[in-house]
């Protein structure tokens, strides 16, 4: 199993209508503030998002979108330069415009199953891709409408399988995709648990794995129903099993208390494989 650090993706929604933080970060300047907490907190990345996929959520017009998220990566850039930027996008045109503005990577939670020209635009900026398992369209890929598994660690690295070959297909390298199991897009609480447990299959794909369980339903379900308010412990919980299975990267709203968990999984991990060298020096 790989040892590298965590990578943190700071979560910056610019929408009315997250679960979260909606609406907190609608204009430029709120947005950018919050984008240099989250820098200044650890975050390797950020993470912008212009339209919400929380359940029940409405579609939101490539235009409209393109307006919420391209001023906030130019303002941000302008404040700090060397800021890598992810753009929460499943649509062409907003990446498009999203990596001319100077953003790094496309994380798509349709996993390129719905814009067939969002492979394409990817391929021909270079850039990296976040590939997250979902089923469904944006207005209820967040719901249990699709969540009827056979046997939901098989299936989801089946159909993350098919999401590498079209970008594969597309002329995306290899070392630029990550691949998300997608936590809570499609599944009950039970398949997110037992993604969790079993995450090691997809990281066994081969691809950088992030999870994204910052403040679910499900962190909530398995607490007894607690609200998005009392979810960050649970959040940790799952960051730092997902780091043991495996996981490198992850998607969250609390960097900070994040990542001080993380180094302690970290830590252990290391220590970890020093024993197992020491066992097996021909390992060394």
């Amino acid at each position: 199993m790989s040892h590298e650090a965590p990578v943190i993706l700071g979560i910056l929604n610019v929408t009315p209508d997250s679960f979260w933080d909606g609406g907190r970060h609608a204009d430029v300047m709120a947005a950018v503030a919050r984008a240099c907490v989250l820098l200044d907190e650890g975050a390797h990345v950020i993470d912008v998002g212009g339209e919400s996929s929380r359940p029940g959520a409405t579609a939101v017009h490539a235009n409209d979108e393109i307006a919420r998220v391209v001023p906030v990566i130019e303002a941000l850039l302008r404040e700090r330069p060397d800021t890598v930027i992810s753009v929460d996008t499943t649509k062409a045109a907003v990446a498009s415009a999203a990596l001319d503005a100077g953003a790094r990577m496309i994380n798509d939670v349709s996993g390129f199953r719905l814009d067939p020209m969002l492979p394409t635009v990817v391929a021909r900026a270079g850039a990296r891709v976040i590939l997250m398992h979902s089923r469904g369209g944006l207005e209820d890929m967040a719901s249990y409408t699709h969540a009827d598994y056979r046997d939901v660690a098989t299936d989801v690295c089946d159909e993350l399988s098919a999401s590498v070959a079209v970008a594969l297909a597309a002329g995306i390298a290899e070392d630029a995709i990550v691949l998300d199991p997608g936590l809570g897009f499609s599944k009950r609480t039970e398949h997110s648990i037992a993604l969790l447990a079993n995450l090691d299959r997809i990281a066994s794909l081969g691809y950088p794995v992030l999870v994204g369980p910052s403040r679910k339903r499900f962190v909530g379900d398995v607490a007894g129903g607690l609200p998005v308010e009392q979810r960050l412990e649970g959040t940790i919980a799952a960051c730092c099993i997902a780091y043991a299975a495996g996981a490198r990267l992850f998607r969250v709203h609390d960097v900070a208390p994040v990542i001080r968990a993380l180094a302690v999984s970290a830590a252990v991990s290391h220590a970890r494989a020093a024993v197992d060298v020491t066992m097996h020096p021909v390992l060394s």
